[in-house]
């Protein structure tokens, strides 16, 4: 069994439950993907399976990528990633689909995508600085400030933080609960936002440090005090 599947993010949405408590939760069209290639651990060192994301068109490819969809006997796709592989199961064959359905409610996965790209930006944004004051005749307002000295280093030291270019990352979101699985429409709802825009692309995969739901431990009766 893979321990992931691809995915774009549609948007964010609420759930309401019974007693009505609101749920924050994200959309995301998980699949359908196709194994491309599956790895060995003979012939390349590891086990995994390289998907492909199916879309509405089919994708342009060049002669040797679409010889290594042939090999499938898939149609070619315009997003590839590997997954990794369950170590107590054997993976899927070259050809077959990997769906919504590999996930079930209450499951906790890590989410990852790129983030919304921002351009380039100053450093209040991008890093948080307080800046100046705003008012009473100061004329220091949103720069960086002093950052380094003049006779010793006389130079700007590595690592400094400073404007530039912000967003666009690979981030990843761990240990989000899965709330519903919609095998027929490729749906999963999960708890909580995702990064990127909506359309962005996404991969799934089961948490690697998940986290554990505690029992609830009854508490002991309390002793009466004597008059």
């Amino acid at each position: 069994m893979v321990t992931g599947i691809l995915g774009t993010k549609i948007g964010m949405t609420q759930l309401f439950s019974a007693d009505g408590v609101v749920t924050p939760a994200t959309v995301i069209k998980a699949g359908p993907c196709v194994v491309v290639q599956r790895k060995t651990v003979e012939r390349d060192g590891y086990d995994a399976v390289q998907l492909g994301l199916v879309e509405d068109s089919p994708a342009k490819v060049n002669k040797p990528t679409a010889g290594h969809y042939k090999k499938a006997n898939v149609p070619p796709t315009r997003i590839r990633r590997e997954v990794g592989i369950a170590t107590d199961s054997d993976g899927p064959a070259e050809g077959e689909q990997v769906v919504a359905s590999l996930f079930t409610d209450g499951d906790r996965v890590d989410v990852i995508g790129l983030s919304r790209g921002k351009g380039f930006q100053g450093v209040m944004k991008r890093h948080g600085f307080s800046g100046g004051g705003a008012t009473h005749g100061s004329m220091f307002h949103r720069a960086p400030g002093s950052i380094g000295a003049s006779s010793y280093p006389s130079r700007v030291i590595k690592g400094m933080r400073g404007p530039g270019r912000m967003g666009g990352d690979r981030v990843t979101v761990m240990n989000l609960r899965v709330l519903q699985v919609d095998a027929k429409q490729h749906l999963l709802i999960v708890n909580g936002a995702v990064p990127g825009a909506p359309g962005g692309l996404l991969m799934v995969r089961k948490a690697v440090a998940a986290k554990l739901q505690r029992a609830p431990v009854a508490e002991a009766p309390k002793k009466k005090k004597r008059k």
